[in-house]
């Protein structure tokens, strides 16, 4: 096997690609630190059991393993970096009022999502930590559909559920082990025969319900259909009623609502999302409440947030700019050094190359330093008089 061969579904970030990606997380950092969001670099590796503890067992499947030289304890490569950012929300930073967090970094995963996805999800996301509101909810969404729109001016369209309408659905005491998962599998599957299958022990108007479910899909005016056909309690008031909310103030293109849509409904503990743009073939990122984070690091706190699932393919949306370089020769002369330096201070970007020598092919060169009455100046290699390096006339 040659020896530059890369496992599957891995790959190297070429240039044009990684100036890309770079220039969007940058962006979305800037977003997120404008709405208040600190940034945390948890690290790659962890013990095992911190990375699968309490909701992050779902990821056991996808977590890479090995053993620590050092210690001989199993060590795991993060697969999500909720987690780790729920851990030092509990731990490290111990904080007693709002924490809003944020972060950018790669994941690895032991099998890839699809059959073409990478193993190595470059994974940005922002999450709010101790405030049970509704008014975190709607931030956490519409921060959501801002970083799409930060990635590209595609329209936007955002899929909204809820946990709460099965829970009320379902009522207390809920059905317990498998009869709970199947019935969940078949709603989120659309099954109508395995849901009958699953709720068969049910009384009959819960069973009535779950079947009505199925079909609670679609626009704003699910929600009204929902107040019909499911029975009425104050939990299923309040779910409805977020989700009014946060469809009416989202700020996405498109809004669609699936009731029966129950992905981690296990992790979730409230309102659900994802965001879809044209061009991926799936959701560009996945967000909802998930308040039971914390307690297997014995401090649960209210939580909310949304992680984007792949910057590297979010990055294929992105419309970025060429970038315009000056030519400066490699002669080696005091004043140019100067000129050079300060043209780089100012952001520009200088290619020390002597004309006819490839620069390479990211770079548009349209500009060159020339020597003119004693002082460096740039000039556009097409036409127009020199300027000075200090941004005056040559």
């Amino acid at each position: 096997m040659a020896r530059w061969l890369l496992p599957e579904n891995l790959s190297d970030v070429l240039p044009e690609e990684a100036r890309t990606v770079e220039s969007l997380r940058r962006a979305l950092l800037d977003l997120y630190r404008g709405y208040g969001y600190e940034l945390v670099i948890p690290p790659l590796l962890e013990h095992l059991e911190s990375l699968l503890t309490g909701s992050g067992h779902d990821l056991g499947l996808t977590t890479l393993k090995l053993v620590d030289q050092l210690s001989g304890r199993t060590l795991g490569l993060r697969a999500d970096t909720t987690p780790q950012v729920a851990r030092i929300d509990s731990h490290i930073l111990n904080r007693g009022g709002v924490a809003r967090l944020c972060y950018a970094g790669s994941t690895l995963h032991a099998r890839p999502m699809h059959p073409l996805a990478s193993r190595e999800p470059l994974q940005i996301g922002a999450e709010i930590y101790g405030d049970a509101g509704f008014g975190a909810d709607l931030e956490v969404v519409q921060l959501a559909v801002r970083s799409a729109r930060t990635i590209s001016s595609v329209p936007v369209q955002i899929d909204l559920g809820h946990t709460g309408v099965v829970r009320a659905v379902l009522g207390a005491p809920a059905p317990q082990g498998g009869d709970a998962g199947d019935i969940l599998n078949a709603l989120t599957g659309k099954d109508p025969g395995a849901l009958r299958a699953a709720s068969a022990g049910l009384d009959a108007s819960r069973r009535a319900a779950l079947d009505a479910m199925l079909e609670l899909n679609g626009g704003i005016a699910v929600l009204d259909r929902a107040r019909q056909v499911l029975p009425g309690s104050a939990a299923l008031d309040a779910a409805l009623g977020d989700l009014a909310q946060l469809a009416d103030g989202c700020g996405a293109d498109e809004v669609s609502i699936d009731l029966a849509d129950l992905h981690g409904f296990r992790y979730h503990t409230g309102a659900t999302f994802a965001v879809y743009v044209p061009g991926l073939s799936g959701p560009l990122l996945r967000g909802g409440r998930y308040d039971d984070i914390g307690q297997a690091f014995g401090r649960a706190r209210p939580a909310t947030g949304f992680s984007l699932l792949d910057l590297r393919e979010a990055a294929r949306l992105a419309s970025v700019s060429a970038v315009r370089a000056i030519r400066a020769p490699s002669t080696r002369d005091p004043l140019l050094e100067a000129a050079v330096d300060a043209l780089r201070r100012q952001g520009k970007v200088v290619v020390r190359s002597d004309p006819g020598v490839d620069v390479g092919v990211a770079l548009t060169v349209d500009r060159e330093m020339v020597l003119q009455d004693g002082r460096w100046a740039v000039r556009d290699v097409r036409s127009g008089p020199p300027v000075a390096s200090d941004g005056t006339a040559g």
